[in-house]
């Protein structure tokens, strides 16, 4: 009977995982987002538009998770301040040197285009210029995602 019960759950346990494991397999995410709002006393008060709460009047503000969401949205960073992050270029206000992009959204925006010759398709560059083989321009390409 042991034997069995352990069966069983392996079983379960594999059909989980590839089921869970097919989620997405290249699909493009079609749903509809939409953004929550709680009331910071009633968290259980859950609106998809700002607003104030219907028990206490206060304001609603982001849910948890949207605040989690939204603080991930930060592409530009200091070279040398690693904690002063911002979501648009501009001057750090410790050191005053230009914010680039963090090396996330580099290596972001490496993956998703680069440029390569018509006539020569071994030829790949990241910035846009000539064939280095016959001096055509080279034309931006975008990766599938």
């Amino acid at each position: 009977m042991k034997s069995i019960k352990m069966l069983m759950i392996a079983v379960f346990s594999i059909m989980t995982i590839s089921v869970f494991s097919q989620g997405k397999a290249g699909k493009k995410d079609t749903a509809t987002h939409t953004t929550m709002y709680t009331c910071p006393m009633h968290p259980e008060m859950v609106f998809n538009k700002p607003g104030t709460c219907p028990k206490c009047g206060m304001k609603l503000n982001l849910s948890t998770k949207e605040q989690m969401k939204k603080d991930v949205v930060k592409n530009y960073a200091c070279p040398v301040h690693t904690t002063v992050m911002s979501n648009k270029p501009g001057k750090c206000p410790q050191c005053g040197m230009d914010l680039s992009l963090s090396s996330k959204e580099e290596m972001k925006a490496g993956m998703n285009s680069h440029y390569t010759c018509h006539m020569h398709a071994d030829v790949v560059s990241g910035k846009d210029g000539k064939c280095p083989k016959c001096g055509m321009s080279l034309t931006k390409v975008k990766a599938k995602n």
